[in-house]
């Protein structure tokens, strides 16, 4: 079984290494027939890797309901690639692939760690993909967004008001919410309201200093109450994905050194005021000193990294359990013991030609809401596997955060999706305007109108 775990994690190292390289080659390649070609290749890739990761993990422990939730997942899979692509014309397939891989690696490595939680992901996936089939139409006939601007204020911290007021505390949290014995984050979709509030706030031209005070201090509204919650990856990423979104909309360099220079003497008082983050900050300096208490998470998932090497011992071989919270926290130093260094590298790429997408998106989209929109969104999603990644391998203080799309978490699953889907949504809408422009410039209707990049 050693043998054929390690041979097999040779060939996944090298399937996705190559599914990495067409993530970005693609963007040589103007023609469509070419760009086709690369797509099709990286749905292979996933669906060997995939295959090749669930055989492992039925060998384990030869578990029958494995290989239904293999057939089950392949049927998804095919649906998803069939379906979106009628129902979001003009997709970028980049995205749509790298949403498909991130979901294939959740679900192998969960069945790997707890096969309840696997069940239970498949089945957030399913209904948040479900779901997301209403969001071109939703944008398409509801062009106002951008008119709902303190609305989205009022939406987002009254929630998370009724979080701190009502909310369950878990993991050092109190963001959750329990219902009927399920707990929830509704955080994950306020981060989305959050960026629609921002992005509508700032897209009005000119942007003046004092309605830069005015959205300053509702977004600081956010974050002081995330603080408060004990939510401190939640409130760095409100916090930096504003500041990025506030620096774009108005060009001002300022803002940005006033808003680290508040960031920093923020993170000095919550350092003095909060015992739990100078327990973290102690944990992240020196875990060893604390590895029968604070620092034992972080000393776990270093061992694991470390045994891992470069090319893992093999789906199956390691011991992602002895981490608390592997499944959802720190399922990136269970990926990196069994599927090795090479393996999350690529893995990181993939995150990286996802953000690349989201920004190309954002500066080819003419309408300021929706570049602003899909700006702040991708920016949140690249934070947020900063700080998941950052906090694993101790380069900074662990904050709690999931890696999108592949850490255990129904609440995550969903926005996440959805975060994919609303972005989506704003290239195929960009798209339909360019080509509606390029029939009128044909036809002699206009003339000047600017060309785009397409990976479709």
């Amino acid at each position: 079984m050693n043998t054929i775990a390690m041979i097999c994690g040779y060939l996944i190292v090298i399937l996705f290494a190559l599914y990495t390289l067409f993530c970005f080659t693609v963007f040589r390649r103007k023609d469509k027939e070419k760009q086709d070609r690369i797509f099709r290749r990286q749905r292979v890739c996933i669906f060997l890797i995939h295959f090749i990761c669930s055989a492992l993990v039925y060998m384990i422990d030869y578990d029958i309901k494995k290989i239904f939730l293999y057939v089950v997942q392949v049927i998804f899979f095919i649906s998803v690639i069939s379906i979106y692509q009628v129902i979001y014309r003009g997709l970028s397939k980049l995205v749509l692939n790298n949403m498909i891989a991130f979901m294939a690696i959740s679900f192998v490595m969960l069945e790997r760690i707890n096969m309840a939680d696997a069940g239970r992901q498949f089945l957030f996936a399913v209904i948040g993909m479900a779901v997301c089939l209403l969001v071109p139409w939703f944008i398409k006939k509801f062009p106002y967004f951008d008119k709902l601007t303190w609305w989205y204020a009022l939406i987002g911290i009254g929630m998370l008001g009724a979080l701190l007021v009502a909310g369950v505390e878990k993991y050092g949290a109190k963001n959750w919410i329990s219902i009927g014995g399920y707990m929830f984050q509704p955080l994950e979709f306020v981060k989305i309201i959050f960026v629609f509030f921002i992005a509508a706030a700032l897209a009005k031209q000119p942007c003046s200093f004092k309605r830069v005070v005015a959205v300053s201090a509702a977004a600081a509204a956010h974050v002081l109450i995330l603080v408060l919650e004990k939510d401190l990856g939640g409130a760095l990423i409100y916090f930096i994905t504003y500041l990025i979104v506030l620096v774009v909309a108005t060009g001002s360099i300022w803002y940005l050194v006033a808003g680290l220079g508040a960031g920093g003497v923020a993170s000095v008082v919550a350092y003095k005021l909060f015992a739990h983050v100078r327990t973290r900050v102690s944990a992240w300096i020196d875990p060893w000193s604390v590895i029968d208490g604070a620092g034992y998470q972080v000393t776990q998932s270093l061992f694991a990294i470390a045994t891992g090497g470069w090319f893992g011992l093999g789906l199956g071989q390691g011991l992602p359990n002895v981490i608390p919270v592997v499944e959802s926290d720190f399922i990136f130093s269970a990926i990196a013991e069994e599927l090795g260094g090479v393996f999350v590298i690529c893995l990181l790429l993939v995150y990286i030609s996802c953000f690349i997408m989201f920004v190309n998106i954002s500066m080819k989209i003419d309408k300021m809401f929706y570049k602003l929109c899909a700006l702040g969104l991708g920016v949140m999603f690249l934070f947020q596997v900063f700080l998941a990644v950052g906090g694993v391998i101790k380069f900074i203080p662990s904050t709690g955060v999931t890696l999108p799309l592949i850490s255990y978490g129904g609440s995550s699953m969903l926005a996440t999706i959805i975060l994919f889907s609303i972005i989506q949504g704003m290239y195929v809408l960009y798209g339909s305007e360019v080509t509606e422009n390029e029939e009128a410039e044909d036809s002699g209707d206009t003339a000047g109108t600017d060309g785009r990049y397409t990976d479709q």
